[in-house]
C-alpha cells in the first residue's frame, strides 16, 4: 500500500561547559566569514542576502556534544545570568571517547544513486488519532502551570513562533546545511519537496512528546534504525544540528535567547544520541537494507498492482507492519508500503500498490516493475499488530489498498488457530475498486469467525456502516486507508464506545508525507 504506515506515529545538557552555555564541543559552529558562491548553492534560496550569499544566523549558536540516552537524567544548573527558576532535567553527560561511533560499511548504491537524506522522517501513531499539536502563543502562558519541563516550554514556544514561517525555516535550514557541508547534498533526493515537509513534522512531534520518555525514545529509536538504510553516519548529526540551530535562531526573533538556544541544543543532542545508539545496536543483528527481486506482478486494475518479491536474505516481520521501499528507477526516493500478508514459509513478501498522480515510486511499481527487477527494502516497522494475549475480537476498517495490512491481520489470526470474531469492513469508491474482494471472500468461506462486508461510496459510507452493526465494546479496532477515512473512522469508533487505547491505525502524518 502506497503511503500508509503503521509506526506509527528530547532534553538535557552535557556536562562541564554544557551546564553553562548549552554545549561544549560536539560540533563547533563555523566562523561567520564571507561565504563565496559554491556549486551546490541555488540562487534566490530563502535566507540569501542581496548578493546571493547565504546570510549567517542572526546570532552565534552554541556548540553541541554527545550525551547519554534519554533514560539517563541529571540535574543541571541554569546558565549564569538567568533569573532563578526551576532546574532542568537532562541526560547525564557521556564522555565522547567512552564509546567509539559505530562504523558503517561504505555504501555502494545498487543503482548508481545515493541513499535518501539523513533527515527525520515523519512519525506515526498506532493508537487513537492524535496529530502533533502545533503550539500557539495563546497556550504559552498555560504551559508554565502545566507539568511540562522548562526545556519543553522553551522548545514549544520556538515552534509556535516559527510555525507560520515553516517554509522559510526549512528552506534556510537546507541552505545552511548544503553550503556549509556540500558533500551531504548527494545523500538527498534530487527533488526536496517531500523531504522539506518531513523536518518540521518530526520536530513538532519531538516537541510534543519530549516529556513523554516512553513515546519519544521509542519513536527516535525507530528513526535511528530506519536511517541506516540512507547511509547515515554519526558524523552527519552535528552538521544537521548546526543548520537547525542556525535556522531557528534566524526566524524565532522574539522567543530566541540564550536560554532557548541552550534548551534546543540539549534537545537536539539527546535526540541525535538516542538515534545513534539505536542504529549501533541494530547494526549488530540486522542489515541496513535488503535486496528483493520481483517474482510476480499482478495488475488487478489499470492503476493497482500486487507486487510480490523475494528478499535476498531472511526478512523477519509481523503481520500489520510495513516497510520502506526504493526502486531502481528513482534512487534515494523511499516510500512506505504495508505487507499484504502474514509471514510466509517461502519468505515471499507482497505489497498492494496504487499508482497516484505524479507518484514517482507508485507509478514505477505499477507500470514498469516486472519479474526480475530488484528493489531495496528498509527494515520492518510498525505496531499495528494483533495482540494474541487477549480474546477481544478484531474490528478492521480497510479503505482502498488499505485492505493489504487488514488481510495480513486476518491471516495472522488464522495461523494462530484462534476463533476470535473478526469483522472486516472493506471500503472502496466503486465496485471496480474492490480489487481484492475475491481473496477476502475466500478467507471468509474458510473461517467461520470472519465476516467481510464490502462498502462502496455512494451506496453507503464506511463510518456509517460500522455504526449499523455492533456492539463493539469487546473489540480492538484497526484502520488502514486514506487520511479522510481514518479521520472519520476514528470518530465513528470512539462514538460507538471503543476507547482510544484500543484503536490502532496508520499515521495521518506519514500518510500525507509518503503519498508521493
Amino acid at each position: 500500500m502506497d503511503a500508509p504506515t503503521t509506526t506509527s506515529a528530547d532534553n538535557g545538557t552535557s556536562g562541564e561547559n554544557g551546564a553553562n552555555n548549552g554545549g561544549g564541543g560536539w560540533f563547533t559552529p563555523r566562523k561567520r566569514g564571507a561565504t563565496g558562491p559554491g556549486p551546490h548553492r541555488e540562487s534566490g534560496a530563502a535566507g540569501e542576502d542581496g548578493e546571493g550569499r547565504i546570510a549567517p544566523p542572526s546570532r552565534p549558536v552554541a556548540a553541541i556534544r554527545p550525551v547519554g540516552t534519554g533514560a539517563e537524567r541529571a540535574t543541571v544548573t541554569p546558565p549564569p545570568g538567568n533569573p532563578p527558576g526551576p532546574q532542568r532535567t537532562a541526560p547525564e553527560a557521556r564522555v565522547p571517547q567512552a564509546r567509539t561511533p559505530h562504523a558503517h560499511a561504505p555504501y555502494t548504491p545498487a543503482y548508481g544513486g545515493a541513499p535518501e537524506a539523513p533527515a527525520p522522517e515523519a512519525p506515526a501513531s498506532h493508537y487513537a488519532y492524535s496529530e502533533p499539536q502545533q503550539p500557539t502563543r495563546a497556550s504559552a502562558a498555560h504551559e508554565q502551570q502545566s507539568n511540562a519541563s522548562p526545556d519543553a516550554i522553551l522548545v514549544r514556544r520556538t515552534m509556535a513562533e516559527v510555525g507560520p514561517v515553516a517554509d522559510k525555516v526549512t528552506s534556510y535550514f537546507y541552505a545552511l546545511l548544503f553550503v556549509r557541508h556540500p558533500e551531504l547534498r548527494s545523500l538527498f533526493p534530487a527533488a526536496m519537496d517531500t523531504q522539506r515537509d518531513r523536518l518540521l513534522k518530526a520536530l513538532l512531534t519531538a516537541a510534543e512528546h519530549m516529556d513523554n520518555t516512553a513515546v519519544l525514545v521509542d519513536y527516535l529509536q525507530h528513526l535511528g534504525r530506519g536511517h541506516r538504510k540512507y547511509g547515515t553516519q554519526p558524523a552527519h548529526y552535528p552538521a544537521v544540528g548546526e543548520a537547525l540551530i542556525g535556522a531557528l535562531s534566524r526566524y524565532a526573533t522574539t522567543t530566541w535567547d540564550d536560554e532557548a538556544e541552550a534548551a534546543w541544543v540539549r534537545t537536539y543532542t539527546t535526540i541525535s544520541q538516542i538515534m545513534i545508539d539505536s542504529a549501533a545496536e541494530n547494526e549488530l543483528h540486522a542489515p541496513a537494507w535488503w535486496h528483493a527481486e520481483v517474482v510476480s506482478h499482478d495488475l488487478r486494475t489499470p492503476d493497482i498492482a500486487v507486487v510480490t518479491v523475494r528478499p535476498d536474505q531472511p526478512y523477519p516481520f509481523l503481520a500489520g507492519q510495513y516497510t520502506s521501499l526504493e526502486t531502481p528507477w528513482w534512487p534515494r526516493i523511499w516510500r512506505h508500503y504495508s505487507f499484504a500478508g502474514a509471514p510466509r514459509s517461502d519468505g515471499l513478501l507482497s505489497f498492494h500498490v496504487k499508482a497516484v498522480p505524479a507518484g514517482w515510486v507508485s507509478n514505477a511499481l505499477v507500470h514498469h516493475a516486472r519479474p526480475g527487477d530488484v528493489l531495496r527494502l528498509g527494515p520492518p516497522a510498525g505496531s499495528m499488530t494483533v495482540d494474541h494475549t487477549t480474546d477481544n475480537g478484531l474490528l478492521c476498517l480497510g479503505g482502498g489498498t488499505g485492505i493489504a495490512p487488514i488481510k495480513a491481520l486476518v491471516e495472522d489470526v488464522a495461523e494462530h488457530g484462534e476463533r476470535r470474531p473478526v469483522e472486516v469492513f472493506y471500503g472502496a469508491r466503486t465496485d471496480h475498486d474492490l480489487y481484492d474482494i475475491d481473496t477476502m471472500l475466500r478467507l471468509q468461506q474458510s473461517h467461520p469467525w470472519l465476516q467481510v462486508r464490502p462498502i462502496v461510496d455512494g451506496k453507503a459510507q464506511l463510518p456509517d456502516a460500522v455504526r449499523e452493526y455492533g456492539p463493539w465494546n469487546e473489540y480492538d479496532a484497526y484502520l488502514s486507508g486514506p487520511v479522510g477515512m481514518i479521520r472519520s473512522g476514528v470518530h465513528a469508533l470512539t462514538g460507538v464506545g471503543i476507547p482510544f487505547e484500543r484503536i490502532r491505525h496508520d499515521s495521518l502524518e506519514e500518510l500525507v508525507a509518503a503519498a508521493d
